[in-house]
């Protein structure tokens, strides 16, 4: 069994985020760069079947040379070999489509990716890369058993869980639950030497083609003072709530 699991190099979420002096792009200057939470939870499923399965478990990013070193982070908690998709993608199609056309000349049976990076909050490439390839889709998975060639998911909609079975090959987003916190797969130090010599392939796109541009940036707003208010003054606190915050 083939897994590919598509990996974002997203930047810490402790990282204060800055624009340029124009607010046409993201200010890279002084970020760490880190695996996309949710492409984690992902990545550590694809490990487990590996572990169970026997799998095969490839890593793919669709990014520049920079993102190298959360691709080698990759491979040090387990997976056995990478591709690097060589062009910075302007939209989710452009990412899409290159996962798509490296996924189509790999025949992986299983393809894993969060359900959303957290960088942009877009949430699209896997459903596009799912399209693309004409393959059965599963978003917000929290639960995955392979079987049989069919995975069965078990994904959260409104008001509760809802379980689907979709014969392989087959995309699945996934989310926390999918594995837990607690099993993220910390690198060890054999993990991190071996990832140094694991197969780490560039192949270039086969379309550099955008069809959505960002024309600018703004920083959220700064937060308002926080007002305190007595414990025992609730007067004030429901005026406050009335005419200043408007919630009531």
């Amino acid at each position: 069994m083939k897994i590919l699991v598509c990996i974002s190099s997203v930047p810490d979420t402790t990282a204060k985020i800055n624009f340029t002096a124009d607010k046409s792009a993201f200010d890279k200057n002084g970020i760490q760069w880190v695996i996309n939470p949710l492409d984690e939870f992902a990545l550590t499923k694809a490990i487990n079947l590996q572990n169970s399965l026997g799998a095969t478990v490839s890593v793919i990013n669709v990014g520049g040379a920079e993102t190298e070193s959360v691709i080698r982070k990759c491979l040090a908690i387990g997976a056995n070999d990478a591709v690097r998709v060589n062009i910075e993608p302007g939209d989710s199609l452009s990412a899409a489509k290159g996962i798509a056309k490296v996924a189509q000349d790999g025949g992986y049976d299983l393809i894993l990716a969060g359900r959303e990076s957290i960088d942009y909050n877009g949430g699209a490439v896997p459903g596009m890369v799912a399209q693309l390839l004409n393959q059965p889709f599963v978003n917000a998975c929290v639960g995955l058993e392979i079987k049989d060639g069919a995975a069965t998911a078990v994904r959260e909609i409104e008001g509760g869980k809802e379980t689907i079975s979709v014969k392989l090959p087959a995309v699945i987003a996934g989310q926390k639950g999918i594995v837990e916190e607690k099993d993220l797969i910390i690198p060890n130090m054999r993990g991190i030497m071996s990832a140094r010599t694991k197969p780490l392939q560039v192949v270039e796109p086969s379309t550099t083609e955008v069809k959505v541009e960002a024309v600018s940036f703004d920083s959220a707003p700064p937060r308002a003072a926080v007002k305190l208010v007595a414990q025992d003054n609730l007067d004030e606190l429901v005026k406050l709530l009335h005419e200043e915050a408007k919630v009531i």
